[in-house]
């Protein structure tokens, strides 16, 4: 049966346990926060020693699983069998084939004072197949999916909330802009603000510098306003700051950040409905923002932006050693940084040369 992550979770507080578990999904955080509950919760110390088996994918086979399912507990109600890195089982979902398929037959008739759980991370299920479909029938099944990055100050927003704390929209914007999309580590870098500040507290960006490190004043959001106001002197500020500091703001990433940026402008001359929805809808941010990508817009034509993509995928190539032997990535920025900020001078001409695109 498939079923949502809060009410897997909520069950298993509850002590309402199932045979069969089966997570999946491209995004392992969830996938890790039930099956270290699971671990964790289920049995007690003394019951763990004799009734709880971890197995790894790539070092097991289903054989050796179900031969372990199919024990009984020793001196407790129920045992655990965890299979962690599920995806690299080779035989999990084929062996003793497609008429006698070993984990298919168990799924028929499960040992009940058994809890297995499967943990097949970093990967979807073709769910056309015959063991896909049994599993999400017969089973706990859980898929877990991959958020997009537009995603992600959304599940901030929503986290922080959970846990009593709120984010101005600033703050949110820079924490996302930051930590990417691995949950896992927003999860732990955030845990870190919730340490020091009791809910309920509002989180800001003097908080975020204070207990994460991130510069609120010398960051890529604020590189990126900066440049959407033709800011020169903020501009240069923020890049020898970047320059210094290399390892926390590697040149390749702020390449990307600010592609990500100037296409979002170049969207936004592209469209025909431009109310404040509409706008914050295609252009993947909050509504809070979208006055701000107005402004910019009237400051980057599209004709402007045009060179400004061809710069950035020159410099792009010269991060990665393409035509580039000899600079050096503090050097790199500055170089950048001064033609970006000189791009109407350019000829239109150099539009045309370089067609790879940013990776």
């Amino acid at each position: 049966m498939a079923i949502s992550y809060k009410d897997i979770l909520a069950d298993l507080e509850k002590k309402l346990y199932h045979p069969v578990y089966f997570f999946c999904g491209e995004e392992p955080y969830y996938i890790d926060i039930l099956s270290q509950f699971i671990e964790k919760n289920i049995l007690d110390e003394g019951e763990r020693e004799f009734n709880q088996m971890i197995f790894y994918g790539r070092e097991s086979n289903i054989a050796t699983v179900l031969d372990a399912a199919y024990r009984f507990p020793m001196m407790s109600n129920y045992q655990v069998v965890i299979v962690k890195e599920a995806q690299e089982m080779r035989d999990l979902l084929t062996g003793g084939g497609e008429d006698k398929n070993m984990l298919l037959t168990y799924l028929e008739k499960p040992q009940k004072s058994t809890i297995l759980v499967f943990c097949y991370k970093y990967k979807k299920l073709d769910m056309r197949t015959a063991a896909a479909k049994k599993l999400s029938k017969n089973a706990v099944f859980f898929d877990s999916p991959k958020l997009y990055d537009r995603q992600i100050p959304a599940w901030i927003e929503g986290y922080l909330k959970e846990k009593g704390y709120i984010i101005g929209h600033k703050a949110l914007a820079l924490l996302a802009e930051y930590l990417g999309s691995d949950l896992s580590k927003i999860a732990n870098e955030v845990s870190k603000l919730m340490i020091n500040l009791e809910p309920p507290a509002e989180i800001t960006s003097a908080d975020i510098e204070a207990n994460i490190g991130i510069s609120k004043d010398y960051n890529i959001f604020e590189l990126q306003t900066a440049l959407g106001s033709r800011d020169m002197g903020k501009t240069l500020q923020i890049i020898d700051y970047f320059a210094s500091n290399t390892k926390d703001n590697p040149f390749v990433l702020t390449v990307v950040s600010l592609y990500n940026y100037f296409n979002k402008l170049f969207i936004l001359h592209s469209l025909r409905d431009k109310s404040r929805n509409n706008v914050a809808a295609k252009l993947g941010v909050s509504p809070y923002f979208v006055g701000d990508y107005e402004k910019s817009a009237k400051a980057y034509s599209p004709a402007t932006l045009q060179k400004i993509f061809h710069c950035l995928r020159e410099y792009d190539l010269k991060s990665k050693g393409v035509g580039n032997a000899t600079i050096s990535e503090q050097e790199l920025y500055k170089e950048f940084i001064l033609k970006l900020m000189y791009i109407d001078k350019l000829p239109q001409s150099i539009v045309e040369s370089t067609q790879l695109s940013l990776s």
